[in-house]
C-alpha cells in the first residue's frame, strides 16, 4: 500500500485535527480540561511532543498465574512482572507520520522499578478513519492491535477502554477471542489542587481476574518533536488494524 500524505488544514478547538484524540472525540474534545486538551492535542502539525515525569504510587500485578505472561510480555515492552511503590515514571508522547502515512502518537512509559532496573510499556496509536476508532498498537513490534473506546468524564479527564484485539505476527492476522484477551482501563485527569496529572491504569482478564495496574501522578512539559528519537519508535510498523 502506498503512503498517504496526511492533511493538516482542519482544526478543532484550536488544535490541529490531526491530533488522534481530537478526531476520536469530536466535539467532546472541548469538554476536556484545558490542560488535558493541551496534552492530548499534540500533533505533527504543531511540531511538539509532551513529556511527563512523576511517580507511580503503586504498581501491582495479579496472582502468580499471570506472572509468566507478564514476563513474556516484558520481552517486547508489553507489561512486566515487577511491582513496587513510589516508582519513578516517565511518559513520552511524540507525534510523527509513520511509514504508511498515518498520524501516529507514541505512548512510551518507563518505570524505574528498582535501582539499575528499568521496565518499559510501549504503545503507538493511530486513528482509523474508516471505523472511526483509535487503534492502539502494543509492544515494540506492533504485533497486537486493540481498538480503544475514548470518552470524557465529569472532571474533564480522559477515559480509555480497550475493546477488540487482533494479533498480527508474520502472515498471521487473527482476532483474539474474549477468553484470551485482557481489558485495559485508563483514567487520566488534571488535579487542580496538586497542579499535576493523575493517572490510573488497570488490566483485567475475564477468567483470571486482575492482571496488572498502576496509579500515580506526574507533571508534563513540551519539547520539539521535529526529530523524533528512534528509541520511542517501534522496531516494526504494521499496516493491518
Amino acid at each position: 500500500m502506498g503512503a498517504v500524505r496526511p492533511s493538516h488544514d482542519l482544526e478543532h478547538g484550536g488544535y490541529p485535527m490531526t491530533s488522534i484524540f481530537a478526531r476520536a472525540l469530536g466535539s467532546d474534545f472541548d469538554r476536556l480540561h484545558p490542560r488535558m486538551q493541551e496534552r492530548f492535542g499534540v500533533a505533527v502539525a504543531e511540531g511538539r511532543a509532551c513529556i511527563g515525569r512523576g511517580t507511580m504510587e503503586r504498581i501491582w500485578r495479579g496472582t502468580a498465574v499471570v506472572a509468566p505472561f507478564l514476563r513474556l510480555g516484558a520481552q517486547r515492552n508489553l507489561l512486566f512482572p515487577e511491582t513496587g511503590r513510589d516508582v519513578p515514571f516517565t511518559i513520552e508522547n511524540y507525534p510523527y507520520v509513520d511509514g504508511f502515512g498515518r498520524e501516529t502518537l507514541t505512548f512510551v512509559r518507563t518505570f524505574e522499578v528498582r535501582p539499575g532496573r528499568r521496565r518499559r510499556f510501549d504503545a503507538t496509536m493511530v486513528y482509523d478513519p474508516e471505523r472511526r476508532v483509535v487503534v492502539d498498537y502494543l509492544g515494540t513490534h506492533q504485533h497486537v492491535a486493540a481498538d480503544l473506546d475514548v470518552s470524557v468524564d465529569e472532571r474533564g479527564g480522559l477515559c480509555i477502554a480497550s475493546d477488540a484485539m487482533r494479533l498480527h505476527e508474520g502472515p498471521l492476522s487473527v482476532a483474539m477471542p474474549s477468553w484470551v484477551r485482557g481489558r485495559a482501563r485508563v483514567r487520566e485527569h488534571w488535579d487542580e489542587q496538586a497542579a499535576c496529572f493523575r493517572i490510573r491504569v488497570e488490566v483485567h482478564h475475564g477468567l483470571v481476574g486482575p492482571v496488572f495496574g498502576y496509579h500515580g501522578r506526574f507533571t508534563a512539559h513540551f519539547v520539539d518533536a521535529r526529530d523524533v528519537p528512534a528509541a520511542v519508535r517501534p522496531y516494526r510498523e504494521e499496516i493491518r488494524v
